[in-house]
């Protein structure tokens, strides 16, 4: 079971028109995150789930493995998750 599943972003109880794939929802709010949305839920498709997670992007200094074309500072996105409703 290695197929990537679909998450839409809610926002106001509301599905939006992005979704965003993943094996698991974590994948899908850290994608989220990345474009700066701070309060995730994430509506499982085929399912009656939506995944909420809190999240932040930060711009941090490059990892000393990183290659030379890589901007000496570079965002960084984390989430936490908060709960799993159902609907």
């Amino acid at each position: 079971m290695n197929e990537k599943k679909y998450f839409v972003l809610m926002k106001d109880g509301n599905d939006t028109t992005q979704v965003f794939h993943s094996k698991h929802p974590r994948g899908a709010a850290l994608k989220a995150a990345s474009r700066g949305e701070t309060d995730i839920s994430l509506r499982e498709r085929g399912t009656n789930r939506v995944h909420v997670f809190t999240g932040e992007k930060k711009m941090v200094a490059k990892p000393a493995s990183a290659p030379d074309w890589l901007p000496d500072k570079i965002n960084k996105a984390n989430v936490k998750k908060i709960r799993i409703d159902r609907i």
